[in-house]
């Protein structure tokens, strides 16, 4: 199923029941007051955080949800029944538009449970409207209507750790060799063409698909995963030892990261230098001296080096 990290969906909260006009009727009164009861109020809409990034592929061909309507009131004073609300799961990390108020909401927590829209409240019977100076009256009301609204809905992962570089930098390995994840790998670039997540001793790590030059602009894959990014705590910056000038491929992704919003640059951040082992001794020394001219953190990685990636894994639990 694709991954889907936007979408848009229509939101109905329920409308309110009615009042109705109803009469007392006791034995050996010709003439009872009134007794119809109050419309009940109309369910609420409700967003519910849960952990499943792929959610939202489950609503493409469902993007309507209605709360139930309230219940009529009835005779004998009595009020119709609240409808029963409705609860959209919708993944962490989501950020919620209400397209007709601009509204923004944002879902950041395991279970957090947030109204978005509330039901219409219920319409007055006509026992209600009884006063001295009118002990039968015949006037009741309608249930409102309840709010309603399509939400522009965009999910941006909440991660500890983001792993981010070129295409073919070896992040989806890195994620792999760390995690249990299992993260689409491939001797092209572009493999992954979706976030994929891993944990690592209570640390979720975030694979962000491949970033190149004009990533900002919609190039590539664009700036549909850049904004993935935003929400992450630490970047793990992966550079390939098999390219010829590392630095200028640091550069690129460095500069579409600034494109896109000047607050990543002051993420802390590690530059990995991946693929090592593919490499000579010499030739590793040679790149490790121009990252290092950077003033970045520079680590290499080989994800078949059990010494290397230890050193990884105790950068990112005391970073």
């Amino acid at each position: 199923m694709a991954f889907i990290d936007e979408i848009k969906l229509h939101f109905k909260a329920g409308r309110g029941g009615d009042g109705v006009v109803r009469w007392r009727h006791e034995k050996g009164k010709e003439f009872g007051g009134p007794s119809g009861g109050n419309g009940g109020k109309g369910g609420d809409v409700y967003a519910v955080a849960v952990r499943d990034i792929g959610i939202l592929a489950a609503y493409r061909n469902e993007k309507v949800f209605a709360a139930q309507d309230g219940k009529n009131g009835a005779k004998d004073l009595k009020q119709g029944g609240t409808g029963a609300y409705v609860e959209v799961r919708l993944p962490v990390g989501s950020r919620l538009t209400n397209l007709t108020t601009g509204h923004v909401i944002e879902l950041l927590k395991d279970g957090e449970r947030v109204q978005l829209l509330s039901g219409g409240r219920g319409g007055l019977g006509n026992e209600y409207f009884k006063s001295s100076t009118n002990i039968r009256p015949k006037k009741s009301t309608k249930g409102e209507e309840g709010e309603e609204a399509d939400f522009h809905i965009e999910l941006l992962l909440v991660a500890d750790v983001g792993i981010i570089g070129l295409p073919n930098a070896g992040k989806s390995n890195l994620l792999n060799v760390l995690t249990s994840a299992r993260s689409k790998v491939g001797d092209f670039p572009f493999t992954t063409l979706e976030p994929a997540l891993g944990e690592l001793y209570g640390l979720i790590l975030a694979d962000i698909p491949g970033l190149i030059e004009g990533a900002s602009r919609g190039k590539g894959l664009g700036h549909k995963f850049l904004k993935h990014i935003e929400r992450t705590k630490t970047l793990l910056h992966c550079v390939s030892a098999e390219l010829e000038n590392p630095p200028e491929a640091y550069k690129v992704v460095r500069r579409e990261l600034e494109l896109y919003n000047k607050e990543l640059m002051n993420k802390p951040e590690l530059v990995v230098l991946t693929k090592t082992d593919l490499i000579s001794e010499k030739e590793l020394k040679t790149k490790q001296q121009g990252l290092s001219l950077l003033k970045k953190a520079v680590l290499p990685v080989s994800i078949i080096d059990d010494e290397s990636l230890k050193n990884l894994k105790k950068w990112m639990t005391s970073s």
